[in-house]
């Protein structure tokens, strides 16, 4: 058996990499069973949503904030949300997709986009909550409030997903 080689089989309802471990003449010794996170589930929503508000809570909540959101261009508001979609999307690959993206590409798609759209979500219903979001007077500064507040909640929310 080559000890490169593994299986993926579907254990409790999750799948897992089932990975032989060999001696010198290929006989199987034992195998290890680790998590196999390239499904992207409810629980898994769940913990972005948690993730992203661990972070959104002290950030979205400081006047530093606010008031950086009222002085940067939107130019450099938008780049700030593509840098976050950049790290969520890096970090999701090589801990989840490295080494089987063309099998996942869809799931890993799911997964890059709904963090980030959770976090602007978890960050967005925060700011309207303590009326920092000025919808109606002033919908560019409630937006860019919203992605400067959502770049440190959605890093937690990649983080928080990883958890198994």
């Amino acid at each position: 058996m080559d000890k490169n080689k593994y299986k993926i089989k579907r254990i409790g309802g999750y799948l897992h990499k089932v990975i032989p471990i060999v001696d010198g003449t290929g006989k199987l010794m034992n195998t290890i069973i680790a998590p196999f996170m390239v499904e992207f589930k409810p629980r898994d929503v769940l913990q972005i949503i948690v993730g992203a508000t661990i972070l959104a809570i002290p950030v979205g909540l400081t006047e530093e904030t606010w008031i950086l959101a009222k002085e940067l261009k939107m130019e450099n508001v938008l780049l700030l949300g593509f840098i976050s979609v950049l790290f969520i999307s890096l970090f999701v690959y090589f801990n989840f997709y490295r080494f089987n993206l063309r099998k996942h590409l869809g799931q890993y798609l799911k997964r890059t986009i709904a963090t980030y759209l959770l976090s602007l979500l978890v960050v967005g219903l925060l700011l309207t909550i303590i009326e920092k979001c000025p919808w109606g007077t002033d919908n560019i500064l409630a937006i860019k409030r919203i992605i400067i507040t959502a770049f440190p909640a959605s890093m937690a929310a990649t983080i928080s997903d990883t958890m198994k």
